[in-house]
């Protein structure tokens, strides 16, 4: 495990001198879903206040959909035992993106309304960042689905300023892969928390997952190449404005 943790606290430090994402003095709004990203985001972001030379003060927030069954006293226990202030959102997002009058994808209108209620406390807070737990692999099957489903070239990046400056979105674990924070995640011991979605495993994502998957198998260079390529743009030889497009 020591050389596995080093090897994560190393990319997420990485990360962060790369893409700026901590400044002194940042007052940064955690959001925990309860899943394995923002679990070990959160420790690891904990834990560094107590090895680098500027200071940052976290706020954890969790929004609850609605679903039964989950186990959020545990997460808050968790949370509080790291000494975090810890703010529960409850919420009927999750039956409301699931009912018959919502007309929209499911997904989408659940990550509206739940992107909002973080917005609104990391305001009510005075909160100048929030650090979402999207990894490696999400960026890279974010780029595909918006090339597959959108026809365009975009994915979430890892700073992102919002709102004139008044508040950005981080995601410190930008540069590790998902397999090495399952990995870590398990040896943790971190408190489960359900998940009641009734269509997470429906999801196109699911099935980007599935063809990543394929493509692995076939060459294991090609996800690491297609996440290099998202900062290795060739604009003369891209049907951009200016250089023969049509749009």
């Amino acid at each position: 495990m020591a050389y596995l943790e080093r090897e994560i606290r190393k990319l997420v430090g990485k990360a962060i001198h790369r893409y700026r994402l901590i400044d002194d003095g940042d007052r940064i709004l955690v959001a925990l879903s309860g899943g394995k990203d923002s679990l070990v985001m959160l420790k690891l972001l904990h834990e560094r206040r107590s090895r680098v030379p500027i200071e940052y003060e976290l706020k954890v927030i969790t929004v609850d959909l609605g679903y039964e069954g989950g186990n959020l006293e545990a997460l808050e226990e968790y949370v509080r035992g790291l000494g975090c202030d810890y703010s529960l959102k409850k919420t009927r997002i999750g039956p409301l993106a699931h009912s018959p009058t919502n007309r929209e994808n499911p997904c989408f209108l659940c990550a509206r309304l739940r992107r909002k209620v973080i917005f609104e406390t990391a305001r009510e807070l005075g909160c100048n960042k929030v650090a979402l737990g999207h990894n490696r692999d999400d960026i890279i099957e974010t780029f595909l689905l918006n090339v597959f489903y959108c026809g365009e070239i975009s994915t979430m990046v890892p700073h992102q300023v919002l709102f004139g400056g008044k508040l950005s979105i981080i995601r410190p674990l930008s540069l590790v892969e998902e397999d090495k924070i399952r990995a870590y995640a398990k040896l943790q011991g971190f408190p489960e928390v359900y998940d009641g979605c009734p269509t997470k495993a429906l999801t196109r994502r699911k099935e980007i997952k599935f063809l990543l998957g394929e493509l692995d198998r076939m060459d294991k260079r090609i996800r690491r190449n297609i996440f290099r390529a998202l900062s290795n743009i060739r604009l003369e030889y891209l049907l951009v404005n200016g250089t023969g497009a049509t749009s």
